[in-house]
């Protein structure tokens, strides 16, 4: 499994990964903007041309919102997802970030779980936040470091 910058080949199946996986999804033509948008930062997961998983970022000056991370179903637990945020993690630092924040569905348990391995912190919550269903997302943190 590599690590890489999203490219224009990765966007359709990170786009058939959204629509797999969220309720209110992405489609292709917002997740290829992300290519020329000078504050984001997407990474993906792959083997060879297929696409495993994806994290997408945003950054304003120290700070970064995570906007969507998944990971294709029959490659979960893994490591993928882990894999992903780390990378990001030393490029966003290397860059300039010093924070990172997102909101996660309270639900979520195993990816709050992954978040808490990974050192990010509960710091509020956003009522209602998410549709379909509708759900509480729980705002997570983490300052970044020099590793």
């Amino acid at each position: 499994m590599q690590i890489l910058e999203m490219a224009a080949v990765h966007t359709a199946q990170i786009a058939a990964l959204e629509g797999e996986i969220f309720s209110l999804p992405w489609d292709e033509p917002s997740i290829r903007a992300e290519l020329s948008n000078p504050l984001s930062l997407w990474l993906v997961a792959a083997e060879g041309a297929d696409v495993l998983g994806y994290v997408g970022s945003q950054t304003c000056f120290e700070d970064t919102d995570i906007l969507n991370v998944a990971v294709r179903p029959d490659c979960r637990r893994r490591g993928v997802a882990e894999a992903l945020l780390r990378e990001l993690e030393q490029r966003l630092y290397a860059r300039g970030s010093r924070q990172i924040t997102l909101e996660v569905r309270a639900s979520n348990l195993p990816a709050l779980a992954l978040y808490g391995k990974l050192g990010y912190a509960e710091v509020g919550l956003r009522k209602g936040y998410y549709e379909k269903p509708r759900e509480d997302a729980r705002i997570l943190q983490k300052q970044l470091v020099n590793t």
